[in-house]
């Protein structure tokens, strides 16, 4: 498992774009894990699956509610990395309304989850292997910390957890 002062793994994983831009087109596109930490201060955050009740309700919202807080402590970008495709993924951001404030980014294929070793199987509920629930604070592409959840659970891996860590 990935640990405090391990390098994100070389993976892509893909966006939703819905305008045209900044050498974006419409639609997914990949990002390059490496080349997008390159020199920022990123808050990931990932999650079992888009749309599923505490991802909806608690963990994308708090992060959205509290961008603005992690600028100011030095966060360039807030990431959601979550086992669906990247259609999903743009869909989910519309309904969280997350566009500017939380770049929601899909690991469809678990290559992500996988090489951090951080998954979670829930072939039992239909759902295959998903990532497990954590949040990390990453600088130029290197783990400064990391809050993996417990089975089921929702305690550290919060933005108020994670923001505190930003600001320290």
């Amino acid at each position: 498992m990935i640990k405090v002062g391990d390098t994100l793994p070389s993976t892509t994983l893909m966006e939703y774009i819905e305008v045209e831009g900044e050498g974006c087109s419409l639609g997914p596109n990949p990002v390059d894990v490496a080349k997008a930490t390159a020199g920022k201060t990123i808050a990931l955050f990932a999650l079992p699956g888009a749309f599923t009740p505490t991802c909806s309700a608690k963990h994308v919202p708090g992060y959205v509610e509290n961008c603005a807080a992690f600028k100011a402590a030095g966060v360039d970008e807030i990431w959601c990395v979550s086992v669906n495709d990247a259609f999903v993924m743009g869909a989910w951001a519309r309904d969280q309304k997350s566009a500017g404030k939380v770049r929601m980014l899909a690991d469809g294929s678990a290559a992500f989850a996988q090489a951090t070793g951080l998954t979670l199987d829930l072939t039992s509920k239909g759902m295959g292997l998903r990532s497990n629930r954590y949040s990390m604070l990453v600088k130029d592409g290197k783990v400064l910390a990391l809050n993996v959840e417990g089975p089921g659970k929702f305690e550290v891996s919060d933005a108020a957890t994670l923001l505190a860590q930003a600001k320290a």
